[in-house]
């Protein structure tokens, strides 16, 4: 039996030999699963509802709108849900790759629960919780020194336990205790795997408070973070926060200018910037 501990060079190997990998059956499986996934990334028509994949430490006020207010929400643009449509697809073939090197894969897409919150695992990778990732270089340098272990901006570690902890009573199984990151760069192809020690008390604790927070009657108080923006005295939303889809219902008075590296997002101004400002909509604002 084979063991995720050589998963990645069984990949490497498996991917260079001679012949090909990619069997009809393992393609007719890939593609349905790329299918399915994309089918219901773009037509999610789903009520809006806390879920596993949002566990990660999240501005209250946000969390709090995105389940009662969900249309004040940013719309993505395009290019980012092609983006999300993108990592769909990579990591579909990070699985059939699993499976074409002869590695034990099962329990794909099932749905586990942590006190009554849903989430749907990526699957189960020789008896382990295995969540497939991608990222651009930058952002799987994270996976590969294994950094994301102390430094995860986006929560992918407690997803990860809110799957460990839903998945603890099914035979499929075997590993109880840690879980795995399995990431795929999505410009180099390279593939790191890391393996996180399970806090199930932790995400027990988190998916409470933030069933709490969602069924309060009112918004609680807002906790994105601000730094500063240089020297001008101007304040502006730390990366994670400008990242929050509900950033102008956590920050009503929040100004946006538009940089030549992206837009940046004022709360404070002291001095106002020599570029563009919009307002929420994308409309230029005229001083």
């Amino acid at each position: 039996m084979k063991s995720i501990a050589t998963l990645i060079p069984d990949i490497y190997e498996i991917v260079s030999q001679k012949g090909g990998w990619f069997s009809p059956e393992l393609a007719k499986e890939f593609s349905d699963e790329v299918a399915a996934r994309l089918v219901e990334s773009s037509e999610d028509t789903r009520k809006p509802t806390l879920r596993l994949s949002q566990m990660g430490p999240r501005c209250p006020c946000a969390l709090w709108h995105s389940i009662h207010k969900p249309e004040e929400a940013e719309p993505m643009p395009p290019w980012v849900l092609i983006k999300f449509q993108y990592g769909h697809i990579l990591e579909a073939l990070v699985i059939a790759m699993a499976k074409a090197a002869g590695h034990e894969v099962t329990g794909e897409q099932d749905v586990v629960y942590v006190n009554g919150v849903a989430g749907h695992r990526d699957c189960i990778i020789d008896g382990n919780i295995v969540d497939v990732k991608s990222a651009n270089s930058r952002s799987f340098a994270k996976f590969k020194d294994g950094t994301i272990l102390q430094s995860d901006s986006f929560g992918y570690l407690d997803q990860l336990d809110g799957y460990l902890v839903g998945s603890n009573s099914d035979p499929l199984l075997r590993n109880k205790d840690t879980a795995f990151l399995l990431a795929i760069d999505k410009e180099l192809g390279h593939l790191a795997i890391v393996e996180h020690r399970g806090r199930p008390t932790a995400i027990i604790n988190r998916v409470d408070e933030y069933k709490r927070i969602v069924g309060l009657p009112h918004p609680p108080a807002c906790t994105c973070s601000s730094v500063s923006d240089g020297a001008s005295g101007n304040m502006k939303l730390d990366m994670k926060a400008s990242y929050n889809n509900f950033k102008y219902c956590c920050n009503p008075n929040l100004r946006t200018f538009l940089y030549s590296n992206g837009p940046r997002y004022l709360t404070k101004v002291v001095r106002i910037p020599d570029v563009t400002e919009v307002d929420r909509y994308g409309k230029i604002i005229y001083h």
